[in-house]
């Protein structure tokens, strides 16, 4: 091998990246999602959107936006506002369209991209969710789709202090009592806020505005994010805490953290028994984030005074929901970004979006990437599946107090370094980092601006081997450096969190983890070893595994010596129960183990 070409790009602020939950609940969506980029920088086009006669482009508004928002539209472009459409009718008009802009009402499907014959460049999401929108029959016609994630940020972090503040006070309960005819002042005493604990859990924008506010109202404010930059939260007072410290410490607990497979149902019967007796709740973040019927539970119990809740798993909710009728909750229709204010704001930034991207701009707020050839994608698509299997393997193997601040990548392959573009598969890297965690959908288009944001400092390294170019890569290495592992042998001989894989008659497969050289495919889940290497110990843990009915789908051991220390990396297909993995753990010859989720 000769390492006869390198080159390094790097993506960095001076904010750290904490470390993240190290397991999550489903598998990201598959690759074949995704699309890729050509190895030719310049044959990557965001949006082409011309008209052929030199006329202004047209956009279509399908759902009420501010004023102001409109404004900035009509003086770029056509602006036809067409609102309550039939999905017929705007099936029929969206192949007039270069751009779309909708809010959480209208359903953009794949039949909206069919009928629109390719004209069709860019829809624009007024807000931050893009549940209504269809991703991958976006991408898969060339179709930009960019949202609107912070114009509400101070209204939802208000309506939270409202909700807080109303709920300590039984403002509704003692409203709803006063126009029955009654006077119970004694029923209705409330709490104060001063001196209490406030947990707050999701700490990007609104719950930092939350953070503030509730500092003001004399509160004592801790905070749980592995995101959160240490530096941010101190000037402003907060002390960045555990998960199981913010749950059994806090007086009140505010919650924005997005839903995803890693946060659904966060809040359980689990999570509830580890709480102060006498905890308030206030959600304005997703609905799905609390198990509604745990909460139901643990109101009853009295573990839980009161919750203040706008958001609901379903929406709107069941008329004779028990929770929505409970006496000690007070509920909203999902009021966080209903002000004046914010609705102008999400106009003029969904507007500005959608002109961006018309006139080809790498917009920021971008939840898609464009479309390549057919041949791009077959040659790539295993190593974008490893690459982001890769970097959520190494972040789960960092200790939950470790912050995760630099990751280099290293890309070793036989071809020359201008034959090769790792944009997308340094984007799949960061995905795997970032998004379990994230409501932000990570790709090429908006991988580094993530990064940033989070304050990842990712650098890349390119060896070129001796040998034919045929395969455009031999290994990909992650390291995450400055970190505590939760795995000790996962660690390489410098101190990094280290995973090394390859892709094998196209298959993803990890072939090193720190100095430890093993042999395993990405598929399923991993359970990683460290043992004494004696005979039976492949049996032992199998017929573990096998009482529990927990499929083995490949196995491999690597060791420093005979009789010495080695590493077993077993693949499974299933998840093992809690007890499963105790069994393992309480074999002598296991000095350590974990179970990786991918």
């Amino acid at each position: 091998m000769s390492a006869a070409a390198s080159s390094t790009i790097s993506v960095a602020t001076t904010n750290p990246l904490k470390s993240l939950s190290l397991s999550s609940r489903s598998p990201l969506p598959s690759a074949s999602s995704i699309s890729f980029p050509s190895r030719n920088p310049r044959r990557l086009v965001l949006v082409s959107c011309t008209t052929g006669d030199g006329s202004k482009p047209t956009i279509l508004v399908a759902e009420k936006l501010g004023d102001a928002g409109v404004k900035l539209l009509e003086d770029f472009a056509n602006v036809d506002c067409s609102y309550n459409m039939t999905p017929e009718e705007l099936n029929t008009k969206i192949s007039l369209c270069d751009a779309l802009i909708v809010r959480s009402g209208t359903k953009v499907g794949r039949e909206v991209f069919e009928s629109s014959r390719g004209r069709l460049k860019v829809v624009g999401r007024a807000g931050v969710g893009i549940d209504n929108v269809d991703l991958r029959a976006a991408t898969e016609f060339g179709c930009l789709v960019v949202n609107a994630p912070t114009a509400n940020t101070i209204a939802a972090a208000e309506h939270g202090i409202a909700l807080l503040a109303a709920m300590a006070r039984n403002v509704a309960q003692a409203d709803a009592s006063v126009k029955a005819g009654e006077w119970k002042r004694n029923k209705y005493v409330g709490v104060s806020l001063v001196g209490k604990t406030l947990a707050v859990l999701g700490f990007g924008k609104v719950g930092t505005e939350v953070a503030r506010r509730a500092k003001g109202l004399g509160m004592r404010v801790i905070a749980h994010d592995p995101y959160a930059p240490a530096d941010r939260a101190h000037a402003i007072g907060v002390e960045l805490v555990g998960f199981g410290e913010a749950l059994a410490t806090a007086d009140f607990i505010s919650l924005h953290m997005p839903l995803t497979p890693a946060t659904s149902k966060i809040l359980n019967d689990e999570t509830f028994a580890k709480m102060k007796k006498g905890v308030r709740i206030v959600n304005v973040a997703r609905g799905g984030v609390i198990d509604e019927d745990a909460l139901v539970r643990a109101l009853d119990a009295g573990i839980v005074a009161q919750a203040a809740l706008d958001v609901f798993t379903k929406e709107p909710p069941a008329k004779d929901s028990p929770l929505v009728q409970h006496e000690r909750v007070t509920v909203t229709p999902h009021l966080g970004a209903s002000t004046m204010e914010a609705q102008e704001g999400v106009a003029i930034e969904i507007a500005e979006a959608v002109v961006g991207a018309l006139n080809g701009e790498l917009a920021a707020t971008a939840v898609n990437a464009p479309m390549v050839s057919a041949e791009v994608l077959t040659e790539l698509k295993p190593y974008v599946v490893l690459a982001e299997k890769l970097g959520r393997l190494a972040v789960q193997l960092v200790a939950g107090g470790s912050g995760v601040k630099n990751v280099k990548v290293s890309y070793t392959s036989a071809r020359a370094t201008d034959d090769l573009d790792t944009r997308l598969l340094r984007a799949m890297i960061t995905k795997g980092i970032i998004e379990p965690i994230s409501d932000v959908y990570v790709n090429l288009v908006n991988a580094d601006f993530t990064a940033k944001q989070r304050g990842l400092r990712l650098s890349e390294e390119r060896v070129v081997l001796d040998g034919s170019p045929e395969n455009p890569l031999e290994t990909i290495t992650v390291k995450l450096g400055n970190v505590e592992s939760k795995f000790a042998s996962s660690l390489s001989e410098s101190g990094e969190v280290k995973v090394e894989g390859k892709v094998k008659d196209g298959v993803p497969h990890l072939t090193k983890v720190g100095s430890f050289e093993v042999d395993v495919t990405l598929e399923g889940s991993i359970i990683l070893c460290r043992q004494v290497d004696q005979p039976g110990m492949i049996g032992t843990v199998g017929s573990i595994l096998g009482e529990s009915n927990v499929n083995v789908n490949f196995m491999s051991v690597g060791r420093i010596a005979p009789r010495k220390q080695a590493i077993m990396a077993i693949g499974v297909d299933d998840q093992p129960s809690k007890e499963t993995l105790k069994k393992i753990g309480e074999i002598p010859a296991v000095e350590e183990f974990v179970f990786l989720k991918l």
